[in-house]
């Protein structure tokens, strides 16, 4: 049995990248995952491979934006299994690349509503449910893009550095009731989000490689791990922290 055996984790963008290896890692921990997400085809066949490898998982279609949807989604993870003591933030969007003059109305407020608001509407529902059962553990997953800035996402940008400070608001207001609440800031992670944005050629993971030191892009794997550590009694005493999973790409 792992150590996360018998507790509740639900997995927002769970179906896909770096989102979708949290929930095989902690299902192979021994965690109960829900599996949220957009796309039922592929949050199905999610649980599918969970299930296939002796974990146990539901998947709970869900549009983070939407304060009611999330609020269901908590209300179907506990009808589930009877409690929550995880929440990992994966789910995200970037949007099309445009300077701040030239990025639309609706991209930005797609992207900020996405990153921002999904993770707020995430905590205010899962919280309330932690504090029933004596506390828990959150994991945003945010970017090193909302450490440093990049030019061409704005919103992207500065959504992802809302969320680092909204982690460490929570991390504050919650310290005394056994909630931790951390964020990681990954730089570039071979995830369908990256090769997406990046258009998935050799030239433009050679580009972005550029921007970190250890001389390759990352592998949702190695994201993942650094979740679960998060997470687990390991980081006991760790909260409010931004942990970049940047390969040394700098971060002040």
């Amino acid at each position: 049995m792992g150590q996360f055996s018998g507790k509740v984790a639900i997995v927002t963008g769970g179906n896909s990248g770096i989102g979708q290896e949290t929930a095989y890692q902690l299902a192979a921990d021994g965690a109960k995952v829900v599996v949220a997400g957009r796309d039922l085809a592929k949050g199905q066949a999610t649980v599918a491979q969970i299930q296939a490898k002796g974990g146990e998982a539901i998947f709970v279609q869900v549009d983070i934006t939407q304060s009611a949807s999330v609020a269901a989604l908590v209300r179907q993870a506990v009808d589930a299994y009877g409690q929550v003591n995880y929440l990992v933030n994966s789910a995200g969007a970037v949007g099309p690349v445009a300077n701040t003059v030239d990025a639309t109305e609706e991209d930005f407020n797609t992207v900020v509503t996405t990153n921002i608001n999904g993770a707020w509407h995430c905590m205010k529902y899962v919280i309330p449910e932690m504090l029933k059962v004596g506390g828990g553990a959150i994991v945003n997953v945010a970017s090193v893009i909302g450490v440093i800035a990049f030019p061409g996402l704005p919103a992207y940008a500065s959504s992802k550095a809302g969320m680092i400070m909204l982690t460490k608001v929570a991390a504050l207001e919650y310290a005394k009731q056994n909630i931790r609440v951390n964020v990681i800031a990954p730089g570039s992670i071979r995830t369908p989000m990256f090769m997406d944005f990046s258009g998935g050629t050799p030239e433009a993971e050679a580009y972005m490689a550029t921007f970190h030191p250890i001389g390759r892009i990352g592998e949702p794997p190695e994201a993942a791990s650094a979740i679960l550590w998060l997470l687990s009694d390991g980081a006991s005493f760790v909260t409010g922290h931004v942990m970049p999973v940047a390969g040394g790409w700098e971060v002040p």
